[in-house]
């Protein structure tokens, strides 16, 4: 019995009888392997004595057995060493290629489509280019870098606002009445004037940071601010605000109870668009203000704003400086270049 095998292997084409493909697989082998990728003309499973079908740990340890046989240090003579290093080389690079589950794969696609020639140069170079790092373990570290940079950001911004308070009279003087009433300066002295200057200026400095509750964007940084913290806590944060939520909903819009003082204040900012820490820098005398006028509602608020800007307006027209840029540019423009003569 004889079967009649055609195959026609061209650039584009490449096609096999289905009877035929168990007498041609040497040919379609030979034609698929390039000298640049993978182990070049020769098969990759050869060179290790293993198949297709052989597993991780057969091929690990195939690949044990050729490297203890064809080391370097196995040999005397220079000449044998070389050809052992040679073989030693090769055995590596047929093993770097099948023990990673996705090369093996790339290398396998490769022998069973030999005729996309172009996709195995692709996918042989994006494999070995491709930097070898685990996309979880950078998103981590960038996490780590930019929380890092967000503190320190946030606690330079904090010191900035410690040095301003202790070069300011007011609270330079309190802090010093403090320590005097604690008896921090009644301790023992420093031995000069420096010493004794510089210990002074960290009693106050003390004294200021335990005691002065700065908000806003200069407020004292807190781990709990900062993005990593933020991402981790963020499931806590919805569920918390699903079930706030819903608690208002139930009492507000459900049982239509009045707004306490704390929702009216939530309203108030909501109209001011501003966050709680901003909100939180206005006097308790404010307050009670934004209150008497029922600013949580959204007319009185809007009513409340037009009078506040147009005394703003008023003070600023009576001001000598705003009367001197106005006239300026009354007479001048803005962004005209003038050139005194005189």
């Amino acid at each position: 019995m004889s079967i009649r095998c055609s195959t026609g292997i061209g650039l584009d084409t490449f096609h096999i009888e289905p009877a035929c493909r168990i007498f041609v697989k040497r040919s379609i082998n030979s034609y698929a392997m390039i000298d640049e990728l993978y182990c070049g003309h020769e098969d990759c499973y050869k060179i290790l004595d293993v198949h297709r079908v052989s597993t991780k740990s057969e091929i690990s340890k195939a690949y044990r057995i050729m490297a203890r046989k064809y080391h370097p240090d196995m040999h005397k003579t220079e000449e044998e060493k070389e050809k052992a290093a040679e073989k030693f080389r090769i055995i590596a690079n047929a093993y770097e290629i099948l023990k990673d589950e996705d090369s093996r794969s790339d290398y396998d696609f490769m022998l069973d489509h030999p005729e996309q020639v172009y996709s195995h140069y692709y996918r042989y170079y994006r494999r070995r280019m491709t930097p070898k790092i685990d996309v979880k373990i950078v998103v981590v570290v960038t996490l780590i870098v930019v929380s890092v940079f967000q503190y320190l950001f946030a606690r330079q911004r904090y010191d900035t606002a410690i040095k301003y308070l202790v070069t300011t009279p007011k609270y330079r003087l309190r802090a010093l009445e403090q320590a005097k009433l604690t008896g921090l300066l009644n301790k023992k002295k420093p031995k000069n004037k420096a010493e004794a200057k510089e210990e002074t200026e960290n009693i106050i400095r003390r004294i200021l940071q335990e005691n002065m509750d700065i908000k806003g964007g200069y407020a004292k940084p807190k781990f709990t601010d900062i993005l990593i913290c933020q991402l981790i806590f963020l499931p806590i944060n919805v569920i918390k605000y699903v079930i706030w939520y819903i608690k208002w909903t139930w009492k507000f819009n459900i049982c239509k109870k009045e707004y306490g003082e704390k929702e009216k204040f939530y309203f108030i900012r909501k109209n001011m668009k501003i966050k709680e820490h901003a909100f939180e820098q206005f006097t308790d005398v404010q307050k009670k203000e934004f209150l008497k006028c029922e600013l949580w509602i959204y007319n009185n608020y809007k009513k409340w704003q037009e009078k506040k800007d147009e005394e703003m307006k008023k003070q600023m027209a009576e001001n000598g400086r705003y009367k001197a840029y106005r006239r300026y540019m009354k007479q001048h423009g803005p962004g005209r270049i003038t050139f005194d003569d005189s």
